[in-house]
């Protein structure tokens, strides 16, 4: 990735990528001249909001169906304090430190834009945070979607004013012991503040950016494991023949034909059965550009819309000026919930289709391939039951799908009556890529053991790489042992990327265009 070496927050645009890049620490965010000027200027016109009288949303008035109660203005400041506090009532285990980390980087971007009265020394100590490695707890329950993801941001920010939890050298300690050791004082939040960080998407964002980045390597290891299983079953490479493509041309249908074939290109096995009398293959290998090529569509919209969030202001109420102040609806959830529900259908079908060649393989319907992938069955059960884990992972997928965003619940006494779920569609497509990760782990594990049959031909040079590269961790076998083991191997291979890698290198070294 060519990034330089610092990102200017409010300035600079933001991808998926270059968060989980600062969020990695492998670049570093800042506030920049322009930025700095930007944000101060903000903050001055909410400090003139709040000393003219006029009602504003958030500035002098309470929260949700409280709008009505105005605020003095001694007590805006400490308004914003009970906010963090109130609000911070999510449940469950925590999310991980790298999403709230993004969480952290993303409200960084939103802010720093200079539409939401933040104040510079509040950015400043957001930074503070990440640069040394002090990470929010922050449950991962609680969030309908809209108002902004208002629970976890709570607890996200509860560390600026001294209060709640974080990570700290893989410790969990309070925010107290945290600013003690390092001699600093709380966060006093100014007018709006409060409002200003709880607001916002970041919590379903930073699972979208999760989301977006480990779905493209998944849809890799799911084309090269699936070229792989097409050569252990002896498949026709006709189907992803690109004049059958050019006459349906979606992006993702095209763009996976292409993969396949650049896979199976110079393979020996593919050569051995051109003159077959089969005539076609099942759909689990024939449809593979159709199915794989609808998810990597799928892929595609979400991340053309997560850059568009990403770059957003999704505060409420939005400052332009002293004589403009909006109170809108940029902090719904809704664009991003759906795009979401949608990528935790196309991973699932991945995972689906992927069982279905597993289970192919286990028929014995191709020559010299054993039925349940071993010479000697009866005695032994040979791959049998390892389907019975794909099936009940691609099940549990299916329950998972239920789109999230579907579904809203009126909250804040009716005045919030329409939510995203948002939250909720984030953390499902996670949960449903998880178990993708594992089904393509298992068909890897089944593909390597029918390719065995056919030695000694050999595959095309990515494949060849490939299958070398799994039985340097995996041996063939020909009795039953246990298995579990060798599965969570092959499972880490798909979640560690280095199947992708793998064939990234080896088309390198062959001078193969491959991605």
């Amino acid at each position: 990735m060519n990034v330089n070496q610092f990102f200017n927050y409010g300035i600079d645009k933001l991808t998926s990528a270059t968060a989980l890049a600062i969020c990695r620490g492998e670049l570093s965010g800042v506030l920049n001249d322009d930025t700095r000027a930007k944000v101060i200027e903000s903050s001055k016109v909410v400090e003139r909001i709040a000393g003219a009288g006029a009602a504003v949303y958030g500035v002098n008035t309470g929260f949700g169906p409280l709008c009505t109660s105005m605020i003095s203005e001694g007590d805006t400041r400490k308004l914003q304090e009970n906010i963090l506090k109130s609000h911070a009532v999510g449940v469950g285990e925590p999310i991980s430190t790298e999403i709230s980390r993004l969480m952290l980087i993303l409200k960084l971007q939103a802010l720093a834009q200079g539409y939401s009265g933040i104040r510079l020394e509040t950015l400043e100590r957001m930074i503070w945070f990440l640069e040394i490695g002090a990470t929010p707890v922050v449950p991962k329950q609680g969030s309908v979607g809209a108002s902004g993801d208002l629970a976890p941001l709570s607890h996200l920010f509860l560390p600026l004013i001294g209060l709640g939890k974080v990570t700290y050298k893989e410790k969990v300690i309070s925010t107290a012991e945290l600013l003690k050791e390092h001699d600093l004082l709380p966060i006093a939040l100014g007018p709006k503040e409060g409002l200003a960080l709880i607001n916002g998407t970041q919590f379903i964002a930073a699972h979208a950016v999760m989301v977006v980045d480990r779905m493209y390597n998944l849809l890799i290891s799911a084309d090269v494991i699936s070229a792989m299983m097409i050569e252990g079953l002896l498949g026709s490479k006709k189907p992803f023949h690109p004049k059958l493509h050019q006459l349906r041309p979606y992006v993702g249908n095209i763009k996976v034909a292409e993969r396949i074939s650049t896979l199976l290109e110079g393979s020996e096995i593919a050569a051995s059965h051109l003159n077959c009398a089969k005539v076609q293959d099942p759909y689990s290998l024939r449809c593979i550009p159709q199915v794989h090529g609808a998810s990597w569509n799928a892929w595609t919209h979400l991340n053309e819309v997560l850059e568009i969030e990403l770059n957003s202001v999704t505060d409420n109420p939005v400052i332009f000026s002293d004589d403009l102040t909006i109170s809108g609806g940029n902090f719904h959830g809704q664009p991003l919930a759906m795009p979401l529900d949608y990528a935790c259908l196309a991973a699932s079908e991945i995972g689906n289709i992927s069982d279905r060649r597993i289970y192919l393989s286990l028929e014995g319907n191709t020559n010299n391939v054993p039925k349940l992938l071993m010479k000697e069955t009866g005695l032994n059960s040979g791959f049998m039951i390892v389907q019975y884990t794909s099936a009940a992972l691609a099940s549990e997928n299916k329950g998972l799908c239920f789109p999230a965003s579907a579904d809203s619940i009126p909250t804040s006494l009716g005045q919030e009556d329409h939510v995203s779920m948002g939250s909720i569609s984030g953390r499902k497509a996670l949960q449903v890529i998880e178990n993708v990760q594992k089904i393509l782990g298992i068909e890897l594990f089944c593909a390597a053991q029918a390719l065995d049959y056919h030695q000694p031909l050999k595959q095309g040079k990515i494949l060849a790489a490939v299958h070398d590269f799994v039985r340097t961790k995996i041996e063939h076998l020909e009795q039953d042992q246990i298995m579990y083991d060798m599965m969570e191997t092959s499972i880490n291979m798909v979640k560690d990327d280095e199947i992708v890698k793998v064939a990234e290198k080896a088309a390198k070294e062959n001078n193969i265009s491959f991605l």
